[in-house]
């Protein structure tokens, strides 16, 4: 069910992320947050900072694996085989939750705009979702999490990123 009042913040100090309702903690979820760090600029693969917006949901009612390429599915489901042969991929599963900046010259417009910089809450295979940072600025999660937090969210729903 859908809150109209929920809020993520995400730490990623912690690598956790938190689902809000009414100001009330409901659940913590591991994420794997930019190798580079944080960061807002085009190019830099760092986790931008600050206030964001769910902009898009995309993936409603697809399976577990299920790939995307540039926010499209490829029709393919992620498993061993399909790893083994492309190693290197940077791999969007699942769902995403694609971010939206709302702080003008922060994370939004110019050159540290999130959106145009397709900055997503996304699926990963698991092994993506460790305590060490390893994304290319995007925060992944584990694919059940992030159908389940899909489920939970509206699109406008508040995320807060943070140290």
């Amino acid at each position: 069910m859908k809150s109209a009042n929920a809020k993520i913040i995400v730490s990623v100090s912690e690598q956790l992320l938190r689902l809000y309702e009414n100001e009330k903690l409901i659940k913590s979820y591991r994420v794997c947050t930019a190798k580079n760090g944080l960061g807002e600029q085009f190019g830099s693969e760092c986790t931008p900072r600050g206030a964001h917006t769910i902009r898009a949901k995309i993936g409603d009612g697809k399976p577990l694996g299920s790939v995307f390429v540039g926010r499209r599915l490829t029709g393919e489901v992620y498993d061993d085989e399909l790893a083994r042969h492309q190693p290197n991929r940077d791999w969007i599963l699942t769902r995403i939750l694609w971010l939206s900046g709302s702080e003008k010259g922060k994370n939004r417009l110019g050159q540290v705009d999130t959106m145009r910089r397709y900055i997503y809450i996304h699926g990963a295979p698991d092994e993506l979702v460790s305590k060490t940072p390893s994304s290319h600025g995007c925060i992944r999660m584990l694919n059940e999490d992030v159908a389940e937090l899909f489920e939970r969210i509206a699109v406008g729903t508040n995320v807060l990123i943070n140290k």
